[in-house]
């Protein structure tokens, strides 16, 4: 996996681009490597607070294929492009192609497609064919070479793959502010177990009473992030709102110290 670091931080970089940029990210695949797309692309919201156009992701045969295997599907060529045509991918786009083989047609087909319309392209595979090259502008190759069992891509290239979703994912949302020493501070509390992961992340990070952090999550909404700003700055909801777009979690931070406003590490 460490050779091919720098090529994850190419491909993490193009899809903060494409997020700050109002574009997408958005995942292709089929089988077994387009369902680590639809699970990175689902995770994205709880963890990141990513907005339901922020990630998407395409896979051969459809929402029914998550659950059924459709093995012809990945053979379709003219669904991919389809595929790609239907989510009006532009410009401002990252699209990223799964597919351990680098061979099959849904994918490059949709990818091709995407570069047509000027999306910049990435494809995470664990072999490299010779047309594959041609239908992306960057290649994440992990040479995990033969499975356990022969041609099952589930074993050593589907966790490969998944590993490096994971950080392509990860590391763009945390260059965009969703993540703060470490912890989800765009997570959406939408359950018990989350209210009380960001009630707990607040207290540790603005280094307060959990009763100061629930007052501070009510105040803001749910939003781990502006009630930290709103503990930094001191400010109510809508203009430390508007501090953090201008200053971020860091610049505030540093002022509340330089000001004397209590805080400690996590």
């Amino acid at each position: 996996m460490g050779r091919i670091l720098p090529a994850i931080t190419q491909a993490s970089q193009a899809a903060a681009r494409a997020l700050k940029a109002g574009g997408r990210l958005v995942y292709v695949g089929a089988g077994s490597s387009g369902r680590l797309g639809v699970l990175d692309a689902a995770e994205c919201a709880p963890t990141f607070g990513a907005g339901a156009r922020e990630v998407r992701a395409l896979l051969a045969g459809g929402a029914r294929a998550m659950a059924r295997p459709r093995e012809g599907a990945e053979d379709g060529a003219a669904a991919g492009r389809r595929a790609v045509a239907g989510l009006r991918v532009g410009a401002r786009d990252f699209v990223c192609g799964i597919s351990a083989s680098s061979n099959t047609r849904y994918v490059l087909a949709a990818l091709e497609e995407a570069r047509r319309r000027g999306a910049f392209t990435a494809l995470v595979c664990c072999s490299l064919s010779r047309g594959a090259r041609r239908t992306a502008d960057l290649i994440l190759l992990a040479k995990t070479g033969p499975e356990l069992i022969a041609g099952s891509t589930r074993l050593k290239a589907g966790t490969a793959t998944k590993l490096i979703l994971n950080a392509v994912s990860t590391a763009a949302f945390a260059s965009l502010g969703r993540v703060y020493r470490g912890r989800m501070v765009a997570l959406k509390p939408a359950s018990e177990k989350l209210r009380d992961r960001a009630e707990r992340s607040l207290a540790e990070l603005a280094g307060v009473s959990a009763v100061r952090a629930r007052g501070l999550l009510d105040r803001a909404g749910g939003q781990v992030g502006l009630a930290l700003a709103m503990h930094f700055t001191g400010l109510p909801p809508r203009a430390a709102r508007r501090a953090l777009r201008s200053h971020g979690l860091h610049r505030l931070e540093i002022l509340a110290r330089r000001r004397g406003r209590s805080t400690r590490r996590a």
